[in-house]
């Protein structure tokens, strides 16, 4: 963020100085820019998503010429409030090129060409012109200071001599740049509408259909009776290769053995494997998923996590089964693309083949955290493997549904935890011990 407003302020000073050349003026930056002034202050301000539509909009030039003839007041919106609060779909129509005047309209809708610090603020609701065609109103309810209809929670944030930037809770949307978009919006939902009246083309003979002439009533019909047939196989196009099938478009069985032979290559998910292939048919299953075109996720404890498990735990009828199914997420989804939906909206749910739970996932600590008792799991390591169809996200924890967890506590009581095979290495009296994932770890290691 630094390094964006140090940016924004040096193209600031870059196109000032541009101007003054262009003009004849003398090129000192001292005349122009003055280094204590509010536009300055706002592009190295906190409110950066604010600055950074500034100067998208092109906005610059026009604003230095506002603070030149009269002070200004700002009203800017708080990052969150630009970042993760805005329709991402409206945000979508500012930043298109073609919509660069509705940007403007909507930036300039903040700028009040006055002073108007706290101890200017009206009484009552008074109405303020704008940099832009429509005017503002100002207002104090219960001792809470409105502009338009966003509070201001930053009164006086920045005071300069040229101005002062007011930080407030939401953005401010004029009336025609709602309409303008709600227009657009209106134009894209029907623009797949074929317009009345449109001449149609015979698929036969690739010519324009002529309209029949109209005849009376219980005459025999103008047009051949083929017309009124479906076009025959020759004319209909051919069907589309489906995901499933015999022509098996995904090869989910390939794909589910890569990503176990990458886990166990990877190191310290062995536990995750053996479970998959041994203690249920969960590898078979999947690759039957995948194959039929479906994508998965899969978070996979570590071997430390799943040495906490009990033999119990494991032993009971279904209980792997289950335990995986709650770990395994009927979509596709990275590292990054977790991340960016945590750090938008806060919490998400996903669902999981462990039908009906869902597995909580929130930001904490730069990452990402799963579940949201005491119970948790951070993911430890992203992108294990990711193909496009199956994506594996290491994690440090077993998750367990809200409704299994009284009972697993009261297992952990009284069941004493048997130690489970470390990273890179198999007991051989393990239950998970067998000859498949043997020759699996013997070829990741080059051994066969």
């Amino acid at each position: 963020m630094a390094s964006t407003r140090k940016c924004l302020t040096m193209l600031f000073v870059l196109s000032q100085l541009a101007a003054a050349a262009l003009s004849g003026k003398p090129t000192n930056a001292t005349t122009q820019i003055n280094s204590n002034s509010v536009l300055v202050a706002l592009l190295d301000s906190h409110y950066t998503e604010l600055a950074e539509l500034v100067e998208k909009a092109l906005l610059l030039q026009t604003l230095e010429e506002a603070v030149s003839n009269h002070n200004i007041t700002i009203f800017a919106p708080r990052n969150e409030a630009l970042e993760r609060e805005l329709d991402p779909e409206f945000k979508r129509f500012l930043l298109e090129p073609r919509n660069l005047q509705s940007l403007q309209t909507l930036l300039l809708h903040h700028i009040v060409p006055s002073r108007l610090g706290q101890s200017e603020w009206p009484e009552k609701s008074t109405r303020h012109d704008t940099l832009s065609a429509e005017p503002i109103h100002l207002s104090n309810l219960d001792s809470m200071k409105l502009a338009g209809n966003a509070e201001v929670v930053r009164v006086d944030d920045v005071f300069r001599p040229d101005g002062i930037i007011h930080g407030i809770s939401r953005l401010l949307i004029p009336k025609s740049v709602q309409q303008d978009f709600n227009n657009r919006r209106s134009l894209r939902a029907i623009s797949a509408v074929k317009p009345e009246g449109a001449p149609e083309v015979d698929p036969r003979t690739n010519r324009l259909k002529k309209p029949a002439p109209p005849v009376p009533a219980g005459s025999s019909p103008v047009l051949p009776i083929y017309y009124a047939m479906a076009p025959g196989p020759s004319l209909a196009p051919a069907p589309a290769p489906g995901p499933g099938g015999p022509r098996h478009h995904f090869d989910g069985e390939s794909q589910v053995k890569d990503f176990i032979h990458t886990l166990l290559h990877y190191g310290g998910y062995n536990e995750m494997a053996d479970i998959l292939v041994n203690l249920t048919n969960l590898a078979t299953e999947m690759g039957k998923l995948v194959s039929e075109g479906y994508v998965l996720t899969v978070l996979a404890p570590n071997d430390e996590a799943m040495a906490k498990l009990t033999a119990d735990q494991l032993a009971e009828p279904g209980a792997p089964e289950r335990i995986m199914y709650y770990h395994i997420v009927p979509e596709y989804q990275t590292e990054e693309s977790m991340y960016n939906a945590v750090r938008r909206f806060g919490k998400i749910r996903y669902d999981t083949l462990h039908v009906p739970h869902k597995v909580v996932a929130q930001e904490a600590d730069g990452s990402v955290k799963f579940g949201d008792d005491e119970e948790t799991a951070y993911l430890f390591d992203p992108d294990i493997y990711t193909d496009g169809r199956i994506s594996v996200q290491g994690i440090d924890g077993v998750l367990f549904p809200a409704s299994e967890k009284t009972e697993i506590t009261k297992t952990v009581d009284h069941v004493q935890v048997t130690p489970k095979s470390r990273r890179g290495k198999l007991v051989e009296n393990s239950p998970f011990h067998s000859s498949l994932t043997l020759h699996l770890i013997c070829q990741s290691k080059g051994n066969v």
